[in-house]
């Protein structure tokens, strides 16, 4: 499937869209870390949950948990969250 990936992710990848698979979004982030050492780490922290300046978005929803099931021809874009005041 396609993912899109954030600019700070990009010195991992080199691209801006990938391709991946899984049929979660946990599995697809072990496949992108499989292909890209270290970025999952990057989305991911120690408690296995997404890191909270991290977004996933699936076909446009975004997603929470590394469970929700996926399908080949989904779309996900990952984005980093904006801070600030």
């Amino acid at each position: 499937m396609k993912v899109l990936i954030a600019s700070p992710l990009r010195p991992y990848t080199h691209e801006s869209m990938v391709e991946a698979a899984g049929k979660t979004v946990g599995e697809l982030l072990a496949d992108l870390d499989r292909r890209y050492p270290g970025l999952r780490f990057r989305m991911v922290d120690e408690q296995d949950r997404i890191r909270r300046h991290m977004r996933l978005f699936v076909n446009g929803e975004q997603v929470f948990d590394l469970a929700c099931a996926l399908a080949p021809s989904d779309e996900v874009q990952i984005v980093q969250a904006l801070s600030g005041g």
